[in-house]
C-alpha cells in the first residue's frame, strides 16, 4: 500500500440486477470526485500510462489486475513526439480517457524511472480522474468474469458518523464483509446496523467508532451513447513523415493515407508516419469519399470505444470506399468492427471483452500464432461474413474472430492492436503489409483485384516442413549430483520432461547418477541408468539401448557438454537430437561466436573480446579498458568468472579461468546497471512467446543465482519491457532455439541503453523459478516442443480451456532470495560477485512486494523474522557491507535503514533501484511505528495493515513485547485471517482448475472451497548443506503413497527448485513458508485430517512440538518423543536405561571444566560450542593447547553459552541405520557402512550398501540397539541412527526420528521404498512388514558425495565433522571398487593418467598408504611428493620426484609444486593433512591449505581422506573396463523376490521387573528428604515409561485390583484429580473422601479417619492443614501414606513433578538457574522443590516481598550448599535474563498481617509478556497453580509457559510413585 498521508476513502459499488452492491471500500489517490461507468478489467502487467490514455476505454472504470501500480511514475506531459511533433511523446492521447481507476496497491510518491516527472496520482488529479487502491482486484475480476461487464460507481467520502463497533471482518466504513460475498450498498451511510472495530482502541470491549459516509450518484452506461464523438478529432489534420523516410507517389506528391479517427491511439499514427506515408486524420463522421478527393492512397480506420452499431454514417462511408475498389483498406479494433459491418457482417457484445497484452491469435493462412495486445468489448460475428470475405485471425483461447480479409481485394482488418503501446510488438508488421500493399497498388492498379499478401507462408506447407517427430524411445540426460550452480531445478525440469514424453506414449530412458531425486524414481522414466553423465558412458548406453532420439537440454551444463562432445557421432549412432540444435548451443556457449551472432542482427552485446591465453587477455583489455568482467567459456553458473579493476586482478582471474576453460571472454563491466531476464519459448513453427520476465533486486555485478529476483519486473515501463521482449524473440528466432531458453540483459537505469549478457539455450535455474512463479510448466512444454508439436496445439494445463501459446498474466508478485551456507566452510570468501555461491533458493508469493519479500526473508532461515533490524553476525561495518555485498546484505540494508540511512544514501552505495529501497524503508519505518504499541492498544486497522505488509505474528509479538501464540489469538479474535488465492496464469480472466495456491492478507475472499480434509505433508524448504533434494524425494514419495491409497493430500513448501512444488504432485499445493503460523493457518482452513512432519528433514521437525501443543493431529511418532531424541540429556538417559552405549560427553560452562573433562576421557575430543564467533560450529581437538586456542578464538564459553565436548573415537567405523517402525516395532531396516572412518560428517561420507566389511556380530548389535530405541521412542514412521563401531563395540552418535538423507539411497539400492512403508505405517494403512528383496548376486551400490569447493573461493577443501558437500551420486558395480570408481567419475572426478602427487602429514597415514602407493608405482605412474612424504617413500624404495610446497624466486620450475599445479602437470593430488588440525585463525594459512586450494582452483583432482585414497588406488589397480550392464540400471517392473528377515530381539528389563525391585514398595512418602539421587532417577525413569505406556495404550493394568483412598482436608483441583487419574490410568480404583462430607464434621480425629480408610484401600493420599499431619497419619496407618500437602511445610509430590517437568522440558536440571518468585514463606511447593534441588548443581535466585521471604532454615541450607545466588525484593531484568526456570507462586492477601503492605507489593511480582522480553528463548515458566493476578493470561500463549504441561507431567510422576509404592 502507498505510504501517502492520510487519504480519504472511496467506495466501489456494482450494479447487480436492480440492486446496488457495495463491493468494497479503498483509499482514494486520484481526483476527489465520484464517477459512474462500465466496469472492465485489463490483465496487462505494464503500461498504465498508455492504457489510461487509450480512447477505447472512454467511459469505463478500469480495473488493473496486476496489483502493483504507479511504480515507475508518469513521464512528462510536456515532451513532444519525435515523429508527430506537436503530440505528446509518451501517451496514446492528449488526455486520460478512463472514467476511473481501480487497483490493488499503489506506490504513491515513491516511483522510480529515469523518465518519470510525477506520480500517477498527481497526473490523475490534474486530469480530474478518480482512482482507488486497497481493492481485492482479483475478487472483482472474477465477479466481472462470471457476470459479464457491469456498471459500477466510485463514490467519494463526504464525512463520517458514529457507530457501535463489533468484531468481525470489515470494510473501513463498518459494513461487515462476509467472506466471498459483497454487501448491499450503504444507503445514506446506514450499514444495516453492521459495524466493525477499525479505529477502536484494542480488540476487547464494544466501543463506538467513526465510519465514513459516501456521496450518492446515478448509474451511467456509456454504451448507450456514441462515445466516438467524444474522442474523435474535430477537424482534419495532416501528419507528414520525415523527408528522409517519405514515400512518394509517381505524381510527386507524398503517398497519403486517410485515417478515420474513431478513437485513434497516437501509436497507430506513429506506426504509419514512421513508415514514410503522410496521414490525414479525419473526424469519425467525415464524409471522406466525397470531401478528401482522390489524392489519397489508402484508408486506415482506427480503434475506438463503444458499440459499432451506433456509427451508421461511418459504416456507410467505408462501404462507399469498398465499393469504389480504388485503395487498400486496413482497420484496427473498432475499425475492424466497422469494416466488417460495412462488408455486411454483424457485431456482438462480448461477455466481458478481451483486454490484456497476452492474447494469442492464430493466422488462419500461415497457422502461426501471435501474442497480441487487446482492448475491446464488442466482436465481429464471423458466421455473418459475406462469401467474398474470410476470417484472417482467430483468438486461440475463446475462438472469437480477430481479423478478416477480402478474398479478392486488398482489404483487411484485425481486432487486436498491432501498434501495441502497451503490449507486445509481434504484429506491428501488419503496418508494413498495409504500406507495401499501397505501394504495390500505386505501381500496378490491377493489384486491387488481389487479396492482401501476408508473411509467414502457407499453413499446410509450414506443417509439412516441420512435421511431428516420430520417435518411440528417447534418452534423457540428467544433471548428476547437486552442486552450486546446478541444483534441484534439474530434478524438477527433467521430471517434467519425462512426464511430457510419457503423455505422448514415448518410452524414456534416463541417465542420471543422482540417486536422491524423484527423477530417478519409479513412476517416471521407464528405465534409469545410474551412471556418470559424460560422453563415454552416454555413448555406451546409446549403443546398448539404441534410442531414436536424445534430449540434452534438461540436465544443465553437464548434459549440454555431453551433447557438444558427441555432436558429430549422434547421426552415426542413429540418434536425433530433440529440441534446440547442438550448433545453437555451441553458439550460445562460445562467447566469441555468440557476440558475432548477435552483431549480425544488430542486437547489442557488451564490448568484448575472447582470449586463449594471458597475452591475448592483456591485449584485449587495452581496447576495452578497465573495469572488465572475465568469463570462462563452457562454464556453469559463472564458474571461473570475476571482475578486474586492474592488471593484477586480471592476471589472477585469468589463471583460474584458463584452468576451468580453454577460452575466456573479456567484457566491458556494466556494474550498477539493472539486470533483467526473460524466459523465452519457441516452437518449430516459429511461434515465440516470453513466459516470464524477472528483474534482479541487485544491480549487475552479482551473479543472478546470488541475486534477489523479483517477478515480474517492477520498475520497467511498457517501452522498456517490450523493447527487451522484442529483442528476446528476435534473438531466439535468429539462434533457432526450439524449446525454452533464457536471455539476460543489462539495462542502463538512466537511459534505454541495454546489452545482452548471455543466452542459456537450455532449461536453467531461472526456468524452474519462472515455472513456479507463473504456473506455466516450461520444461513440460519444452519437451513437447522438441517433438515439433506447435505451441498453439498444446493445452494450458491450468485452465484446461486456453492454449499454451500465451504469456502468463500475474496478479501477484514473486520474490526469490538465495540461501548461502558459507559458515560451513573455513576461510571462504563471503563476498558476492559474478561467480555463484548460493546452495539453494526460496520463492515467496504475495499481492504486494512487501508481503512477498518478508515471506521470502523468513523462508531463507527460520531464525529470520522478516525485514527488520537484526543483530546479524556482521563481520564488517554497514557502509562496507553495502558497498561490497556479501551474504549478509539484506541485514545490512535493514540495519542501515534502522540507523537512519536515507534511501538516497543507500542507493548511492548499492545502486539498488530506489523503488525497492523505498518499499523496504516503508517496512523499516512501519516496524518502528509498531514498536510504540502493545497488544492491547493496537487498532484492528493497523493490525490488518501490518499483516498486509507481510509482518508475521512472531515479528509483531517482538514489537509488542508479547508472544506469537497470544498475537495469533488476538488476530483471530479480530477476524484477521489470510485468504487463499490461486496461481492460474491468467489473472482470473478464465476459470482455473488449479490447486496451486498461496496465502495473502491483501484480499477479501478465497478462490477455493475447503472440502478435501486432506493430509498435509510438510516439505523440506530451502536446499542447503545438510538438507537437500533427498528430503524432497521423501516428501513426494509420501504424497504419492497417500494418493495411491485414496487420500487427498496437501503439500506445503516454498522451494522453486523442487518436484514437490510441481502443482500436479499433490491435490493441493500451498507455496508457503513452513512456520508455525502458516502451517496452523492452512491446517485450520483445510480442516486437515493430519500432518506428516517426518519427510522434510529438520525444518518441519523444528515446529513439531508447538504444532502438537496447538492440538494439530500429527501422524507418526509423537513430537514429545521426537523431543526426547533431540534433547541430548533425555536421549542420553534413555540410552542408559536401554543399555545402549554412546561416546562420553558433557556440557561445560568454562574452559577449566573443559580441560578437566578432556583429560579424563583423553584426547581427541569433538567440541560443539553453542555460540560461535567465527567459522563453523564443530571441531575436533587433539590436545589441551589446541583446546585452549580454539575456545579462546572461535567460541564464547560461559554459563549462557556452554560447550558440549564428546569423546572422539579414532579409527572407528561409522555405520548408518535407516529403519521404519510402527507403534515402536521395527518393520523394515537397512544398514550401510561408511568408507571414511568416523569423524567425517555422514553427509560427506561415501556409503556402501549392502555393507561389505561388517562383522555379523556388529550387525546384530546394531539391529538390536535400533529395535530398542524404536520401541523406547514408540516410533511410527521413519528413523535413522548413526553408530560407530570399533572391535565389535557399538556406540550411538545420533538418532533422527524422521526420514534421513540416506533413505532414497537405501530404498533404490535395495528395491524397497522405505518412505512408502513409513507413510503407510503413519497413515494406518495395510502394509507388508519386511517386504521381500530382489538383489542380484555380486551387487554393490556406492553413494559418493558431490562437493562444490571450486565455487567457494578460499574454502579449505577438507572433510570434517561439519558437512560440506552439496549433493550426492550413486553408482553400482560388481564390487565396491567398481561402484566407487563409477560414482567418483559421476562427480566429475577425472582418473589420473600419469602424474600423481602425494603430501601426507601423519606418520600413521604414511604407513597406512604405503602398500597402496607401491601398487601405483608398480603400475607405472610417475609419483611426486612433498618433503616429508618424499623422504619416507624413498626410504621404502619407491622412486619419487620431490616438489617444494612454497614458491620462492630462486626455485627451479621442476621442483615447484605451484608450477606443477598451475600448469596442470599433476593428474591427481593426494593431500592427507595431519590430524592435529584445530580450526586455526582465519589469517593463518598452512602450506597444505594453500596447495589444496590451488588444486581446486586449477581443477586438479584432489583426495584428502586416507580411506578414500586407498579405495581409489585399489579401484585403479583393478583395471575396470567400466562396461555397462543390467546392474547399472533399474527397470521399473515387477520381479520375483526373496523376503527380508527381521532381526531377533534381545529382551530388556521390563517395567514389571523395574517395579519388582522398587525401594519404595509399601513405604510412606512423607517428605522429599526421603529421596536419594538414585531413587529420584528410578522414579523419573518409571515416569517416562508411564508416559510411553499412556501414549500407546491409554491405560495400563499395573495396579489392577488395587484401591487408593484420597482424603483432602483442604480444597484441591490439581492434586486430587491428578492422583485420581493416575490410579485409574494404572488400572486401579479410587475412593474419594471430601472432608466437608466426612465424619470429621462430627468430631472424628485424623488418626481414626486414617485407620478407617486403611481398612478399605491399599494406600492413602492425604492433604491436611496441620504441619505435622502426615507424620501423625503415618503412625496410625498400616498401609502407605502419601503426603499431598501438610500445612505450609511440604508438598513432596509437587516437588517431584516440578523436578520431572524441568528434566522433560530442558533435558537436565544440572547447570540451571532457578528463580522463585512470590510467596516464599508459606509456599510449601517451594520448600519441597528447594530441598530436592540439593541433589543438583543449580543456582537459585529468590524474589519476594520482605514479609514473605523464604524461611531462615531453608535459606541457610541453600547457602550451605552454595546454591543461593541472588535474593531480592524485586524481580529485576538481570535476574530474568539469567533464568532457566521461573517458578512463580501466588501472593495471598490473607498471608499479610498489614493489608496496605499487600496493596503496595501485589503488582511488583506480576509476570507478563514484557517481563519475558528479556528472558532466554528456551527457559520455562512454572507455577503450581491455582493463580491469581501474578501470572498474566497473555503468558499462557508463550511456548515457554510450562505450567499446564506441568500438570500432565505430574500425572506421570504420580503414576510412577503409586506403582513403585503399591505394585504387587
Amino acid at each position: 500500500m502507498a505510504n501517502t498521508q492520510q487519504s480519504s476513502l472511496m467506495a466501489l459499488e456494482v450494479q447487480d440486477g436492480d440492486r446496488a452492491v457495495r463491493f468494497c471500500e479503498g483509499t482514494s489517490f486520484g481526483a476527489d470526485r465520484s464517477v459512474a461507468g462500465e466496469l472492465v478489467f485489463q490483465t496487462g502487467m505494464v503500461g498504465y500510462p498508455e492504457s489510461i490514455t487509450d480512447p477505447s476505454y472512454r467511459g469505463q472504470i478500469l480495473v488493473i489486475t496486476f496489483p502493483l501500480i504507479g511504480n515507475y511514475g508518469v513521464p512528462s506531459r510536456e515532451d513532444r513526439d519525435a515523429i508527430l511533433k506537436d503530440l505528446p511523446a509518451h501517451f496514446e492521447a492528449a488526455e486520460i480517457h478512463i472514467a476511473g481507476l481501480i487497483v490493488a496497491s499503489y506506490s504513491g510518491e515513491e516511483y522510480s524511472h529515469h523518465l518519470a516527472t510525477s506520480s500517477l496520482g498527481t497526473w490523475l488529479k490534474e486530469q480530474n480522474v478518480p482512482a482507488v487502491y486497497g481493492v481485492d482486484t482479483r475478487a472483482l475480476t472474477k465477479k466481472i468474469r462470471e457476470q459479464g461487464s457491469m456498471l459500477g460507481r466510485l463514490l467519494k467520502q463526504t464525512g463520517t458518523r458514529k457507530m457501535l463497533a463489533l468484531s468481525g471482518a470489515v470494510t473501513p466504513s463498518g459494513a461487515a464483509t462476509p467472506t466471498g460475498s459483497a454487501t448491499p450498498a450503504v444507503q445514506n451511510g446506514h450499514a444495516n446496523g453492521l459495524a466493525a472495530p477499525n479505529g477502536s482502541n484494542g480488540y476487547f470491549g464494544n466501543k463506538t467508532k467513526d465510519v465514513p459516509v459516501f456521496e450518492e450518484i446515478d448509474w451511467y452506461n456509456p454504451n448507450i451513447r456514441n462515445l466516438v464523438a467524444d474522442v474523435s478529432t474535430s477537424k482534419p489534420k495532416v501528419y507528414s513523415p520525415d523527408a528522409s523516410t517519405a514515400l512518394h507517389h509517381p505524381s510527386g506528391r507524398p503517398v497519403r493515407v486517410v485515417c478515420v479517427d474513431v478513437g485513434l491511439k497516437y501509436n497507430q499514427l506513429r506506426c504509419l508516419v514512421k513508415r514514410g506515408v503522410e496521414v490525414e486524420v479525419v473526424p469519425w463522421d467525415y464524409d471522406f469519399p466525397k470531401l478528401t478527393g482522390k489524392e489519397y492512397d489508402g484508408l486506415f480506420i482506427s480503434n475506438g470505444p463503444g458499440d459499432p452499431a451506433l456509427m451508421r454514417d461511418t459504416v456507410e462511408h467505408i462501404r462507399t470506399t469498398i465499393d469504389e475498389a480504388r485503395i487498400p483498406i486496413f482497420g484496427i479494433c473498432l475499425g475492424h468492427q466497422l469494416l466488417a459491418r460495412a462488408a455486411g457482417a454483424d457485431t456482438l457484445k462480448m461477455k466481458f471483452g478481451n483486454r490484456g497484452h497476452n492474447i494469442p491469435c492464430t493466422n488462419l493462412l500461415s497457422g502461426k500464432c501471435y501474442i497480441t495486445s487487446q482492448n475491446h468489448g464488442f466482436a465481429v460475428d464471423a458466421d455473418t461474413l459475406p462469401n467474398d470475405w474470410s476470417e484472417l485471425f482467430v483468438n486461440a483461447n475463446d475462438h472469437s474472430n480477430e481479423g478478416i480479409r477480402h478474398k479478392d481485394r486488398p482489404y483487411f482488418s484485425v481486432q487486436f492492436h498491432p501498434e501495441s503501446a502497451p503490449g507486445p510488438r509481434d504484429t506491428e508488421f501488419l503496418f508494413d503489409v498495409f504500406i507495401n500493399t499501397i505501394t504495390d497498388v500505386i505501381k500496378d492498379s490491377s493489384k486491387m483485384r488481389t487479396p492482401v499478401k501476408f508473411p509467414g507462408g502457407d499453413a499446410a506447407a509450414n506443417a509439412a516442413a516441420k512435421p511431428r517427430v516420430n520417435v518411440k524411445k528417447v534418452l534423457v540426460l540428467g544433471s548428476g549430483g547437486l552442486s552450486i550452480g546446478q541444483a534441484g531445478e534439474f530434478d524438477y525440469s527433467g521430471s517434467q520432461a519425462i512426464k511430457a514424453l510419457k503423455e505422448e506414449g514415448i518410452y524414456t530412458i534416463l541417465i542420471n547418477p543422482n540417486i536422491a531425486t524423484i527423477q530417478t524414481s519409479k513412476g517416471l522414466a521407464d528405465k534409469v541408468y545410474f551412471l556418470p553423465v559424460n560422453a563415454d558412458f552416454v555413448r555406451k548406453v546409446i549403443k546398448l539401448e539404441r534410442p531414436d532420439a536424445i534430449y540434452c537440454t534438461f540436465g544443465g551444463q553437464t548434459a549440454l557438454s555431453v551433447g557438444i562432445k558427441l555432436k558429430d557421432e549422434f547421426e552415426e549412432l542413429g540418434v536425433k537430437v530433440l529440441g534446440t540444435p547442438i550448433d545453437t548451443i555451441i553458439t550460445t556457449e562460445d562467447r566469441e561466436l555468440f557476440a558475432r551472432s548477435m552483431e549480425s542482427i544488430g542486437a547489442p552485446c557488451a564490448k568484448s573480446k575472447s582470449a586463449n591465453n594471458l597475452e591475448e587477455a592483456l591485449e584485449a583489455v587495452e581496447t576495452i579498458g578497465y573495469p572488465v568482467i572475465i568469463r570462462a567459456a563452457y562454464a556453469l553458473g559463472g564458474l571461473g568468472s570475476g571482475f578486474a579493476d586492474n592488471k593484477e586482478q586480471l592476471v589472477d582471474l585469468c589463471n583460474k579461468a584458463f584452468a576451468a576453460s580453454p577460452q575466456i571472454l573479456i567484457e566491458r563491466s556494466m556494474k550498477g546497471w539493472k539486470e533483467v531476464e526473460y524466459e523465452v519459448v519457441r516452437d518449430a513453427q516459429d511461434n515465440c512467446i516470453t513466459v516470464c520476465n524477472m528483474e534482479n533486486f541487485d544491480p549487475l555485478g552479482i551473479h543472478t543465482g546470488d541475486s534477489i529476483v523479483v517477478a515480474p519486473s517492477q520498475t520497467l515501463s511498457d517501452e522498456d519491457y517490450n523493447m527487451l521482449r522484442t529483442t528476446a524473440t528476435r534473438v531466439i528466432r535468429h539462434l533457432g532455439v526450439v524449446g525454452e531458453c533464457n536471455i539476460q540483459y543489462a539495462l542502463n537505469p538512466d537511459s534505454r541503453e541495454y546489452c545482452i549478457i548471455e543466452v542459456n539455450a537450455r532449461l536453467s535455474r531461472s526456468s524452474a523459478l519462472a515455472s513456479k512463479a507463473t504456473g506455466y510448466p516450461l520444461a513440460f512444454i519444452a519437451a513437447k516442443l522438441g517433438l515439433n508439436i506447435p505451441l498453439n496445439e498444446i493445452k494450458n494445463t491450468v485452465t484446461k480451456v486456453t492454449c499454451a501459446c500465451f504469456e502468463p498474466s500475474l496478479d501477484y508478485v514473486v520474490v526469490k532470495i538465495p540461501r548461502w551456507d558459507l559458515k560451513k566452510f573455513t576461510r571462504v570468501s563471503t563476498l558476492l560477485g559474478s561467480s555463484m555461491k548460493s546452495v539453494g533458493e526460496v520463492m515467496s508469493i504475495g499481492r504486494t512486494f512487501e508481503e512477498a519479500i518478508q515471506k521470502a526473508i523468513r523462508a531463507v532461515d527460520p531464525s529470520n523474522l522478516g525485514f527488520n533490524e537484526t543483530e546479524a553476525l556482521m563481520s564488517i561495518d554497514i557502509d562496507t557491507e553495502l558497498q561490497t555485498p556479501s551474504d549478509q546484505r539484506m541485514f545490512a540494508l535493514a540495519n542501515a535503514m534502522s540507523n537512519g540511512y536515507s534511501v538516497e544514501k543507500i542507493w548511492q552505495m548499492t545502486k539498488i533501484d530506489k523503488w525497492f529501497l523505498s518499499r523496504l524503508k516503508g517496512l523499516s519505518d512501519f516496524s518502528k511505528h509498531m514498536s510504540t504499541f502493545n497488544i492491547d492498544d493496537i487498532t484492528s486497522s493497523l493490525f490488518r495493515t501490518a499483516k498486509e505488509k507481510g509482518f508475521s505474528d512472531k515479528q509483531l509479538a517482538n514489537f509488542w513485547s508479547s508472544n506469537e501464540k497470544h498475537v495469533r489469538r488476538a488476530r483471530l479474535d479480530a477476524g484477521i485471517t489470510p485468504f487463499v488465492k490461486q496461481i492460474d496464469t491468467v489473472a482470473a480472466e478464465f476459470p482455473a482448475y488449479t490447486n496451486y495456491l498461496y496465502l495473502t492478507y491483501n484480499g477479501t475472499e478465497h478462490d477455493i472451497t475447503f472440502n478435501d480434509r486432506g493430509v498435509m505433508v510438510l516439505g523440506s524448504g530451502v536446499y542447503r548443506i545438510g538438507s537437500s533434494v533427498e528430503f524432497d524425494w521423501c516428501s513426494v514419495r509420501a504424497v504419492r503413497t497417500l494418493r495411491d491409497s485414496g487420500y487427498k493430500t496437501v503439500m506445503v513448501n516454498y522451494n522453486p527448485e523442487t518436484v514437490s512444488t510441481d502443482y500436479d504432485e499433490a491435490d493441493r499445493l500451498y507455496f508457503e513458508n513452513i512456520t508455525l503460523e502458516t502451517v496452523l493457518d492452512i491446517y485450520h482452513l483445510e480442516r486437515s485430517s493430519g500432518v506428516i512432519l517426518s519427510m522434510g528433514g529438520q525444518t518441519p521437525n523444528n515446529i513439531s512440538l508447538p504444532l502438537y501443543r496447538s492440538n494439530v493431529k500429527i501422524l507418526g511418532t509423537s513430537p514429545e518423543m521426537i523431543d526426547t531424541a533431540e534433547n541430548r540429556y533425555k536421549f542420553s538417559r534413555m540410552l542408559d536405561r536401554l543399555g545402549v552405549d554412546q561416546p562420553q560427553w558433557k556440557e561445560l560452562t568454562s574452559i577449566e571444566e573443559a580441560k578437566i573433562f578432556c583429560n579424563k576421557v583423553k584426547y581427541p575430543v569433538l567440541v560443539r560450542p553453542s555460540y560461535v564467533l567465527s567459522g563453523a560450529a564443530m571441531n575436533t581437538v587433539y590436545s589441551e593447547h589446541d583446546l585452549r586456542m580454539y575456545l579462546n578464538q572461535a567460541a564464547d564459553v560461559s554459563k549462557d553459552h556452554p560447550v558440549v565436548i564428546t569423546k572422539y573415537i579414532e579409527g572407528a567405523k561409522e555405520i548408518e541405520m535407516d529403519a521404519v517402525a510402527r507403534n515402536g516395532i521395527m518393520i523394515g531396516h537397512f544398514i550401510s557402512e561408511h568408507v571414511e572412518n568416523a569423524g567425517v560428517h555422514s553427509g560427506d561420507a561415501t556409503l556402501i550398501l549392502p555393507p561389505q566389511d561388517l562383522d555379523p556380530e556388529t550387525v546384530r548389535r546394531i539391529e538390536d540397539a535400533t529395535r530398542k530405541i524404536g520401541d523406547a521412542l514408540n516410533v511410527t514412521g521413519p528413523y535413522n541412527i548413526q553408530f560407530i563401531a570399533k572391535d565389535n563395540e557399538i556406540k550411538v552418535i545420533e538418532c533422527n526420528v524422521r526420514a534421513s538423507r540416506s533413505f532414497p539411497f537405501v530404498s533404490k539400492v535395495m528395491g524397497v521404498d522405505m518412505i512408502a512403508l513409513a507413510t503407510k505405517a503413519m497413515a494406518g494403512l495395510p502394509l507388508q512388514e519386511y517386504p521381500p528383496l530382489n538383489i542380484p548376486p555380486d551387487y554393490v551400490g556406492v553413494k559418493v558425495p558431490q562437493f562444490s569447493f571450486s565455487r567457494l573461493s578460499g574454502a579449505d577443501p577438507v572433510m570434517g565433522v561439519e558437512m560440506a558437500s552439496t549433493g550426492e551420486v550413486a553408482c553400482f558395480g560388481r564390487n565396491k571398487y567398481e561402484a566407487y570408481l563409477k560414482g567418483l567419475i559421476a562427480t566429475g572426478f577425472k582418473l589420473p593418467k600419469k602424474n600423481i602427487l602425494f603430501s601426507i602429514g601423519a606418520y600413521k597415514d604414511k604407513l597406512e598408504m604405503l602398500e597402496s602407493i607401491k601398487k601405483l608405482y608398480k603400475l607405472g605412474y610417475k609419483l611426486f611428493a612433498t618433503a616429508g612424504t618424499a623422504d619416507f617413500l624413498a626410504e621404502h624404495e619407491i622412486e619419487v620426484q620431490f616438489l617444494e610446497a612454497l614458491q620462492d624466486d630462486q626455485q627451479r620450475n621442476e621442483y615447484s609444486l605451484t608450477h606443477a599445479l598451475a600448469n596442470n602437470l599433476i593428474d591427481l593430488y593426494i593431500n592427507l593433512p595431519s590430524s592435529n588440525r584445530f580450526r586455526r585463525p582465519a589469517n593463518y594459512m598452512s602450506k597444505g591449505y594453500r596447495t589444496r586450494r590451488m588444486a581446486v582452483d586449477y581443477q586438479t583432482p584432489l583426495v584428502t581422506n586416507v580411506k578414500n585414497a586407498k579405495i581409489l588406488i585399489e579401484a585403479i589397480a583393478q583395471h575396470y573396463d567400466l562396461s555397462i550392464g543390467r546392474i547399472d540400471c533399474q527397470t521399473f517392473a515387477e520381479v520375483p523376490t526373496i523376503p527380508l528377515s527381521p532381526p531377533k530381539p534381545e529382551v530388556l528389563p521390563t517395567l514389571t521387573e523395574l517395579l519388582k525391585s522398587s525401594p519404595f514398595k509399601g513405604r510412606d512418602i512423607i517428605s522429599v528428604k526421603q529421596f536419594s539421587k538414585e531413587e529420584l532417577h528410578l522414579l523419573f525413569t518409571v515416569a517416562a515409561e508411564m508416559r510411553l505406556g499412556v501414549e500407546r495404550d491409554g491405560c495400563l493394568d499395573t495396579l489392577k485390583g488395587r484401591v487408593l483412598c484420597l482424603m483432602f482436608f483442604e480444597p484441591s483441583t490439581r492434586t486430587s484429580s491428578s492422583f485420581d487419574a493416575a490410579m485409574k490410568r494404572l488400572g486401579g480404583q479410587t475412593v474419594m473422601i471430601n472432608e466437608s462430607h466426612s465424619s470429621t464434621q462430627k468430631g472424628e480425629s485424623l488418626a481414626d479417619t486414617i485407620r478407617t480408610l486403611d481398612q478399605y484401600g491399599d494406600a492413602i493420599v492425604l492433604r491436611h492443614p496441620d504441619n505435622d499431619s502426615a507424620e501423625r497419619a503415618a503412625k496410625a496407618a498400616h498401609g502407605p501414606i502419601i503426603n499431598a500437602g501438610n500445612g505450609s511445610r511440604e508438598h513432596p509430590t509437587q516437588g517431584l513433578l516440578d523436578l520431572f517437568t524441568m528434566r522433560e522440558e530442558l533435558g537436565t536440571v544440572n547447570g540451571l538457574t532457578i528463580t522463585f518468585v512470590g510467596d516464599l514463606k508459606y509456599g510449601r511447593t517451594v520448600h519441597s522443590l528447594v530441598e530436592l534441588l540439593r541433589h543438583y548443581n543449580v543456582q537459585i535466585q529468590l524474589a519476594s516481598p520482605a514479609a514473605l521471604s523464604i524461611p531462615a532454615k531453608v535459606r541457610a541450607s541453600m547457602q550451605a550448599r552454595g546454591q543461593l545466588a541472588v535474593e531480592s525484593d524485586r524481580l529485576t531484568t538481570e535476574m530474568i535474563a539469567k533464568t532457566d526456570v521461573l517458578y512463580v507462586t501466588r501472593l495471598q492477601k490473607e498471608r499479610f498481617e498489614d493489608p496496605s503492605l499487600y496493596e503496595e507489593v501485589k503488582d511488583t511480582f506480576v509476570v507478563d509478556g514484557k517481563t519475558l522480553k528479556d528472558a532466554k528463548a528456551n527457559m520455562i515458566v512454572m507455577h503450581p497453580l491455582p493463580r491469581n493476578l501474578e501470572l498474566s493470561e497473555e503468558v499462557d500463549d508463550d511456548p515457554r509457559a510450562a505450567y499446564f504441561r506441568q500438570m500432565r507431567y505430574g500425572m506421570f510422576v504420580r503414576m510412577a510413585l503409586l506403582a513403585l509404592v503399591m505394585a504387587p
